[in-house]
Order: C-alpha cells, then sequence, then structure tokens
C-alpha cells in the first residue's frame, strides 16, 4: 500500500506537467506581398523585374478601355484567359528597341490595327504551345 501512497501522486505530476497543452504565442501568416503593380501605359511584362513591355507586345484582348489587364501578381484576367502577345517585343526574344517610360500614358489613337500576335500568354507567366497544351 506504501507503494502506491509514492506512486500515484508521481504519477499525476507526470500527468499533470506532460499532459497539459500550452498555448502558442506564434502567429502563422501565408501569402506574398508584392507591392503595387509598376504603371506602365502598354502593360509589363509577366516575369520579374516586370519592366514595362512596349506597344506592340500585347494584344487589345489585354486592355479594358486602355487600361492594362495586368500580368504576373497583378493579373486580373479570368483563370482560363489566354491573350496573344507579340515576343518579337520582349527582350528574352532579342527585342532591344526603346521601352515606354512611367510617365507615358496610353495612346488611344494607337488602335492595334498592326498588331501581329505570335504567341498566346495567361498572364501568369505561362504560354500556350501547339494544340493547346501549355509550356513554361
Amino acid at each position: 500500500m506504501r507503494k502506491w501512497n509514492v506512486l500515484v501522486p508521481a504519477i499525476a505530476a507526470a500527468a499533470l506537467a506532460f499532459g497539459t497543452a500550452v498555448p502558442s504565442q506564434a502567429q502563422v501568416s501565408f501569402g506574398v506581398q508584392v507591392g503595387a503593380a509598376p504603371v506602365c501605359p502598354y502593360g509589363y511584362y509577366d516575369y520579374s523585374p516586370y519592366q514595362c513591355a512596349p506597344y506592340g507586345y500585347y494584344g487589345p484582348e489585354w486592355f479594358s478601355n486602355g487600361v492594362f489587364i495586368g500580368a504576373g501578381p497583378w493579373f486580373h484576367g479570368s483563370h482560363d484567359f489566354y491573350g496573344h502577345v507579340d515576343n518579337r517585343f520582349d527582350g528574352r526574344h532579342g527585342y532591344h528597341g526603346s521601352y515606354p517610360s512611367h510617365e507615358e500614358h496610353f495612346d488611344h489613337s494607337r488602335n492595334f490595327n498592326n498588331f501581329h500576335g505570335n504567341e498566346m500568354r495567361d498572364g501568369r507567366g505561362h504560354e500556350r504551345g501547339e494544340h493547346g497544351h501549355d509550356s513554361h
């Protein structure tokens, strides 16, 4: 009986010490803060560093009343959106021409009549390959 008098309080103390949960003060947050979208008259590339794209890179479906619908982290189009781009105006494809400044504004007199897209992009950095398959 004497063993029980020593053993039971020891088990009870161990259960209290190890069995109680201590509330955590840590706070976990998910998400990425990317800041404000670049201000560019004819949009910006959908990859970092999100440089302003020249007139002619994006087709007319990328604009709503002269306002770019966004690309990369600031894309505001539908989930299944793919729009035309002309990758000849992309530095990754050898473009060395001029780029618009942040002070320029969308020129409504340019109505995309001379636009010749050669690629479809989704605004999130993906291009549509042949036969509708995505490629990266």
